[in-house]
């Protein structure tokens, strides 16, 4: 004879996933917020520091660096070159794809976005203790791995 588990009862405040789908939600209108008057988004953050970091690149490892699809990535770098925040010029090994590169001006404003960000991330561990914040992240990173291995 099978016994029958009983279903457990579902309250989603009582889960980790409502209250780190709530605190991600408001972070990004925050960062959103902040962003927006320097010309950046926030889904635009892996491009922008992609390039910052390593100069002009194609559209094929700015996808990979983003965990992103191509035609993704070819959107999102459509819209970036429009707005004046990357610009594109051909490139000389593959005819039919484009490098990328901030403008100056998006490199002028970085700074002073990474420091709306990190004003962000102040507010919202405000009252944290240092050892606090680095459980905090250490736990949101093991998150992290345990949903990458599952999918």
């Amino acid at each position: 004879m099978q016994s029958k588990r009983k279903p457990r009862p579902w309250n989603p405040e009582a889960t980790s996933a409502y209250w780190i789908n709530r605190a991600s939600r408001l972070l990004m209108r925050l960062h959103e917020t902040r962003l927006r008057p320097l010309g950046f988004g926030m889904s635009q953050l892996p491009v922008l520091i992609a390039l910052e970091e390593k100069g002009t690149l194609s559209q094929k490892v700015l996808a990979e660096l983003a965990h992103v699809e191509q035609p993704t990535m070819a959107e999102m770098l459509g819209r970036m070159e429009r707005d004046g925040v990357i610009r594109r010029e051909p490139n000389p090994e593959d005819k039919r794809g484009s490098l990328s590169s901030l403008t100056s001006q998006s490199r002028a404003r970085l700074p002073e976005a990474k420091e709306a960000l990190l004003q962000g991330e102040d507010e919202a561990t405000a009252g944290f203790t240092q050892q606090e914040k680095d459980l905090l992240r250490e736990l949101l990173q093991r998150v992290v791995r345990n949903l990458e291995t599952e999918g």
